[in-house]
């Protein structure tokens, strides 16, 4: 996932690839050029990974399996309804307050 961003100052967007620690920014002045920039910026991410012998990392998609006990499973199911909020955000909140 890349987030962008506009700098009226320099009067162009900007962006970085999120959810990895290797840094890959791009910037451009018009949506095009920021398109380029992104893929050019990719392209030689993965060109100095492959010189260096290093693997590429992937950023994370934002979604995943966990399995855990029906019981458990139930219990979040029946919370999550009874307050009025998807599953998905019930077990989005509960792992945002445990790493706080």
């Amino acid at each position: 996932m890349a987030v962008v961003r506009y700098s009226d100052e320099d009067n162009c967007f900007y962006g970085k690839l999120e959810g990895i620690r290797d840094l890959i920014s791009f910037e451009g002045q018009s949506v095009e050029e920021l398109r380029t920039s992104f893929r050019e910026a990719v392209e030689d991410y993965l060109e100095l990974c492959k010189k260096s012998g290093q693997r590429p990392e992937k950023s994370y998609k934002g979604s995943f399996n966990v399995r855990i006990d029906p019981k458990l499973h139930r219990q979040a199911a029946l919370k999550s309804a009874a307050l009025g909020i998807s599953l998905n955000r019930f077990v989005q909140a509960a792992i945002e307050k445990e790493l706080g």
